[in-house]
């Protein structure tokens, strides 16, 4: 007995986590091109298990249901036979056995309740992997742990839809926000996360290129999160400058969100005497809190872009 499981508008059909229970898509056309002794990874949690173990709740009811169905409507089946039988073998008695079977019906499609964590399509140059449509997780569902450039520059993309979608919302809304300060929150949390995208994919470049690093990292800190010294660590280690791979206004424009990053992480954006000392252009005072605007985190989004591609590309000399 097979069982179809209907796609949504988009193409795309739900799995389930058996490990965490958390929901995310795949699109059927590249679910259906590979292979039939597959493992699937969680994008959540990482467990990973053979694709049948994958069934969203809906869609094991739905297949119970079609069991439950075939069933009843073999029994139907023995109980017309039966009824056959005695209309003919009672007729001269004048007794009569009548049956008469339902139509056979077809189950409903799944409706899955919850709404899906991630969805993904099929990458290209990958061992047939299925990659994000909606972005964030660090795991592909068909080939695991994605690479480092992968997770980097799909989480700035990631940052770049969400100040899309903020910036979309009516006007009487979005002033509403901007009220309540979620707007602030969402640029500054926006701010962080470019400082924390270029940190590991840093850490990960370095690590993997690097034989001896973490005998260069002992008692370095955070390193990664200072962009002057982690440049010098890379090219301490034999690799060109990546301050001369990123233009010079960008990596000042980068060293000043590094400073804000600090201001708001440790200091809840009052600025300080240190980041004065890093942006000295700033026309800030001490004590005043830090503003940052939509296109501060635009313009950030696109000068991490660009060390994170310097990143990738580092050679040793």
């Amino acid at each position: 007995m097979n069982v179809s499981i209907p796609l949504d508008a988009d193409g795309f059909f739900g799995r389930q986590c058996p490990e965490c229970s958390m929901l995310f898509r795949v699109h059927g056309d590249d679910y259906a091109a590979l292979p039939d002794e597959l493992r699937l990874w969680c994008v959540c949690c990482g467990h990973s298990a053979d694709h049948g173990d994958f069934w969203t709740d809906q869609q094991r009811e739905r297949a119970l249901e079609a069991a439950r169905a075939l069933g009843a409507q073999i029994v139907q089946q023995g109980f017309a036979r039966v009824a056959r039988k005695a209309r003919t073998s009672t007729r001269r008695g004048h007794v009569s056995v009548s049956f008469r079977s339902p139509a056979p019906g077809t189950p409903a499609p799944p409706r899955d309740r919850r709404r899906a964590s991630r969805s993904y399509v099929a990458m290209r140059g990958m061992r047939d992997p299925l990659r994000r449509l909606r972005r964030a997780p660090i795991l592909c569902p068909s080939c695991g742990r994605l690479p480092a450039a992968t997770v980097a520059f799909d989480a700035l993309q990631a940052e770049t839809a969400r100040l899309d979608a903020l910036s979309s919302l009516p006007d009487a809304i979005r002033a509403a926000l901007r009220e309540q300060g979620v707007s602030t929150r969402s640029w500054v949390d926006t701010i962080e996360n470019v400082v924390g995208v270029v940190e590991a994919l840093g850490s990960s470049v370095f690590h993997e290129h690097v034989t001896d690093a973490e005998e260069r990292l002992r008692g370095t800190g955070s390193i990664f999160q200072r962009l002057d010294d982690m440049a010098v660590l890379f090219a301490s280690a034999g690799f060109p400058d990546v301050r001369g791979s990123v233009r010079s206004p960008a990596w000042q424009r980068l060293l000043r969100t590094w400073a804000a990053r600090h201001v708001f992480t440790h200091n809840d954006g009052a600025v300080h005497e240190k980041y004065l000392r890093r942006v000295p252009t700033s026309r800030a005072s001490v004590g005043q809190r830090l503003v940052i605007s939509d296109a501060d985190c635009r313009e950030a989004i696109e000068d991490a872009a660009a060390l994170c591609r310097a990143l990738v590309d580092v050679r040793p000399l």
